[in-house]
């Protein structure tokens, strides 16, 4: 496909590709990246992963019913996590999130993209 284009026309694929990558990895101001985001949907695409448990609140201890629940899911997930490596990989990837805080990624972005756009009009230009 590269082959039959142009010296003119692959930088522009180039910064294309560029351009989406940073447009998938750009966090939101909340929630999750696209990219995050599709890895997550990837890890558990039909849901059938249990979440793990939250932490009991506090005053709740003294229900029995509300503690055995607790202990059962909280079980229930640890056994998961246990079970096989493909399954915990499957956890860690469901529950990723975004590395940084969404302005300091917006920077890193940023300047790759900027790199990024530096090197493919370079390596365009040549050819």
């Amino acid at each position: 496909m590269f082959e039959q284009m142009s010296g003119r026309q692959l930088p522009w694929v180039g910064l294309g590709i560029v351009a989406v990558l940073i447009i998938l990895a750009w966090p939101p101001s909340e929630g999750r990246s696209l990219a995050v985001k599709g890895l997550n949907w990837m890890a558990d695409p039909a849901a059938v992963l249990p979440p793990r448990p939250e932490p009991l609140a506090m005053g709740v201890d003294d229900d029995a019913d509300v503690v055995t629940a607790h202990d059962l899911a909280e079980n229930a997930y640890e056994s998961l996590v246990q079970r096989s490596e493909l399954t915990r990989l499957r956890l860690q990837l469901r529950d990723f999130a975004d590395p940084l805080n969404p302005s300091t990624e917006r920077q890193i972005l940023v300047i790759l993209g900027v790199v990024g756009a530096v090197v493919v009009l370079r390596r365009g230009s040549r050819g």
